[in-house]
């Protein structure tokens, strides 16, 4: 199910994509029999097949439910505490991928196998044809990419639980991958797989200005990484220069590995390029910085699609024109797609299934309104759970201009599992059809690789009101909402409150102090991605709540009503977005308080 050719043979990977995409029905079928054939004695798959053999794909999707996280975590949970991989996998399960997305505030966990290391470094490897046929010379420089690793976790079995981007940088797929003259990177893995995020960065960059003349492409794998990055080059620049120009590491630079693999970049000292590196980054204005700073570089990459648009301004700030170009789309659970037309508009970005990735299905959903996805079946009664079932489709099914859910039936032990992420079908390549990701399910707020649903806004919300707002300060929250800000780097929280005395019509009288209560309150309350975004990886600024006057809420209905929503209907929106509502809201604040400390995590483990 793996197929294998010579990532240097660019006319070999455009055949191969061709005969995927072509044959995208076959090759779902097939999947799906192999998985099955594999995995029928797994205690999950038995509960519902009874040990049949019968790999009937009808009987499967008869019998087998579509699931969410919570009606699969019990048995993953099993592994993590020690039980046999058989409970969801036929194959030994290596590791557990940490999601962005979380359960009870910790991260859910995601089965792997060691095959599925493979099947990674094969979508991998299907990235480089691709930008080889738009754009020419890549074999003749080097990417600055800034990656990272991120904390790992020991559950009771002794697996190690650890986001899916750090169980690739330190598999031996990743750290003794082949020779690949489209593919070689500024940065050395010692810099790379360095645990401390701050000492990584600096080294990083440190080689990516250094071989600035070998440049041909710079990135992250998120919009939001690479503008740290950049943040961060200009914080730092001065001492950057310094180390260029007299060929030694700055002494805070403690990692053995990381010196040692810079030094050897840095072969000596080099005045002419610090003093070309220093003028650049003095200048007053950063536009354009990224083109100054490495003047062959042919695009950025980075995913800039879902929460990430909200970067995209930025990020052509910086970049002086050059392409923003987002190639893959994947997560925790499954690599999915790529993108065929890289040098495409950020808003034109689409998706194409690879169809031996997993087995896919497809919940349709209905566009009710320009900003709001909703289920085509909204009750929560089992006969419309199964009328919602009864109309999945499968793959090359789907059907332009709608929108669906993606359910998958992974390699690994997922079987029709709800990602919770909302597509729209923007056509087909061959038979394989193409997705613009719209966003994840009850996602509200998103900065870096947070998550952050209305639920979990509530209770945060609601815990901070009942401990700071009650006696004695008796003010009442009337209405809220909330907004990603990403005007600066890195981004933040803010939330607007509306406050009502408990016995009076007037003004509230603001405490300061119990306002950043508040604040740090929230923080506390929010979920572990979003604390280690703040505490660990510094990806997320402090919270900020915005006090609004009375009757700012009854505006933003006004505003809203105005541009269509149902006066009848209306329900207060818990994160806006438009330009207008945002307006209406910052023009009436009356008070802006920011958190004071740091909420505290650490990697616990992660048992039950």
């Amino acid at each position: 199910m793996i197929p294998s050719y010579d990532p240097n043979d660019t006319e070999a990977g455009l055949k191969l994509l061709e005969d995927l995409t072509t044959n995208a029905e076959a090759i779902q079928e097939q999947v799906i029999h192999h998985i099955l054939s594999q995995n029928s004695g797994t205690q999950y798959l038995r509960t519902f097949l009874h040990g049949e053999s019968d790999k009937n794909l009808q009987s499967f999707k008869n019998k087998v439910p579509v699931v969410n996280y919570d009606d699969i975590k019990p048995f993953i949970q099993r592994i993590a505490d020690g039980e046999s991989s058989d409970i969801v996998s036929a194959q030994p399960i290596i590791e557990l991928l940490t999601s962005s997305g979380t359960s009870a505030g910790k991260p859910k966990l995601m089965p792997s196998t060691a095959e599925e290391l493979e099947r990674k470094t094969f979508f991998y490897s299907m990235l480089v044809p691709i930008m080889n046929k738009y754009v020419s010379g890549l074999d003749e420089g080097k990417g600055m990419y800034l990656l990272f690793i991120k904390p790992e976790i020991k559950t009771p079995s002794g697996l190690m639980a650890r986001p899916v981007l750090t169980s690739y940088y330190k598999s031996q797929h990743f750290r003794n991958r082949p020779f690949n003259k489209y593919n070689v990177y500024t940065s050395p893995d010692q810099t790379i797989l360095c645990q401390d995020s701050k000492q990584s960065m600096y080294c990083q960059l440190l080689c990516g200005l250094v071989q600035r003349s070998h440049v041909l492409r710079v990135g992250a794998v998120f919009a939001s990484a690479f503008l740290r990055a950049v943040k961060f080059l200009e914080e730092h620049f001065k001492e950057l220069c310094a180390d260029i120009r007299t060929g030694t590491v700055t002494s805070w630079i403690t990692d053995s590995a990381c010196r040692d693999s810079v030094l050897s970049i840095l072969n000596g000292s080099n005045q002419e390029l610090a003093d070309e590196i220093e003028n650049e980054c003095a200048e007053k204005s950063w536009e354009g910085i990224l083109r100054r700073l490495w003047p062959k570089a042919k695009y950025v990459e980075v995913i800039v699609t879902g929460s990430m648009a909200q970067y995209i301004p930025t990020l052509e700030f910086y970049s002086g024109g050059l392409p923003l170009v987002s190639t893959m789309y994947a997560s925790s659970e499954c690599y999915f797609g790529i993108n065929l037309n890289p040098l495409c508009d950020p808003s034109d970005v689409s998706y194409t299934l690879l169809p031996n990735m997993a087995y896919f299905e497809f919940l349709p959903v209905d566009d009710k309104s320009h900003e709001e996805i909703h289920f085509a079946s909204h009750s929560n009664t089992n006969e419309d759970e199964s009328l919602k079932e009864d109309l999945i489709v499968d793959l090359v099914n789907v059907e332009v201009g709608r929108y669906y859910e993606i359910v998958i039936t992974t390699f690994t032990g997922l079987y029709r599992y709800r990602v919770g992420d909302i597509l729209k079908v923007t056509g087909f390549h061959n038979k394989a059809p193409q997705f613009r990701f719209v966003q994840r399910r009850n996602v509200v707020l998103s900065i870096d690789t947070d998550k952050t649903s209305e639920e979990d806004l509530l209770n945060a919300v609601t815990q901070a009101k009942l401990n700071h707002l009650q006696q004695p300060s008796s003010l009442l929250l009337t209405e809220y909402t909330s907004y990603a800000d990403t005007s600066s780097i890195p981004g933040h929280y803010v939330l607007f409150w509306e406050l009502k005395p408990r016995h009076s019509n007037d003004p509230p009288k603001l405490d300061e102090k119990k306002m950043e209560d508040c604040c740090s309150e929230v923080e506390d309350c929010l979920d572990y991605v979003y604390r280690r975004c703040r505490n660990k990886d510094k990806s997320i600024g402090p919270l900020e709540i915005r006090v609004v006057s009375l009757g700012t809420f009854d505006s933003l209905m006004d505003f809203c009503v105005s541009q269509g929503s149902s006066l009848n209907q209306y329900k207060t929106p818990r994160c806006v977005k438009s330009g207008g509502a945002l307006e209406i809201l910052d023009s009436r604040v009356i008070g802006r308080f920011f958190s004071k400390r740091v909420p505290q995590w650490e990697p616990l483990g992660l048992d039950s």
